[in-house]
């Protein structure tokens, strides 16, 4: 007998009668395509894009020296350097005027991404340490809340203990929030949502290489921890992948 958990990665989708009805066809308003946020937050600003003046290592280089990497020196990245890292993971070109699709720096179906970005700062120049959103239609940081040694703790555990987590300059936590998805793929969506989130990671993986930096993928971690660490409910919202950044030690 085939294993429940395998069925999730094939397409669900056999026949005609296979197909359930989305909320796009029924003509549902589409939902925003990033959580909303208070009109007098204070955000903080990234370098932009077409300022960047890293990352110009080959794609053939960054490939043959992509690995995990858990060892990092006690050393903070850049503003650039995080600007280019929260870029090149959610990065938008450009947004769909009447859809709710935007183009990006990774692909996701049908133009529909479904992740938000966390950002845990522990050494980042110029910024101070916490829990921020980052925006990726504005490029700008969000402070979720202020971080204290005891949270950075809660979130090692969260991480089963793996005790690099805690080292690292930043740690990168992706929600997703399904329902961006399945508005429009219904019953498909959800082997979308997880092919997707392959994409953000190992560009993460990519840019990191590029500026000396070095990241390593988490997927053992505590689920309702970490969602109540990032302030996620859990059901509509909730973590989807952890990587922790620092500079890398050879």
């Amino acid at each position: 007998m085939e294993k429940e958990e395998r069925r999730f990665l094939k397409s669900p989708i056999n026949s005609p009668a296979d197909l359930t009805e989305s909320d796009e066809d029924k003509g549902v308003e589409a939902p925003p395509f990033q959580k909303p946020y208070p009109s007098d937050a204070e955000l903080l600003h990234l370098v932009a894009p077409e300022e960047f003046a890293l990352g110009e290592a080959s794609l053939i280089t960054v490939l043959r020296n992509r690995k995990s990497r858990r060892k990092y020196v006690d050393e903070a990245l850049t503003l650039e350097e995080i600007s280019f890292l929260l870029w090149a993971v959610q990065g938008v070109r450009r947004v769909s005027v009447g859809t709710p699709v935007t183009f990006r720096t990774v692909p996701a179906s049908g133009g529909i991404h479904p992740f938000e970005t966390y950002l845990v700062v522990n050494k980042v120049e110029t910024i101070q340490p916490g829990l921020y959103r980052y925006l990726p239609v504005e490029h700008k940081l969000l402070l979720v809340s202020q971080v204290s040694p005891e949270w950075l703790e809660r979130l090692v555990h969260a991480c089963r203990g793996q005790e690099f987590v805690g080292k690292s300059a930043v740690v990168f936590i992706w929600t997703t929030i399904p329902y961006r998805t399945e508005w429009r793929y219904a019953n498909e969506a959800h082997k979308a949502i997880a092919q997707a989130s392959g994409h953000i990671c190992q560009n993460l993986y990519l840019a990191s290489e590029a500026i000396g930096a070095g990241t390593c993928a988490i997927s053992a971690y505590a689920q309702s921890e970490m969602d109540s660490l990032v302030g996620a409910d859990g059901q509509d919202e909730f973590t989807v992948y952890v990587a922790p950044v620092g500079k890398a030690r050879n």
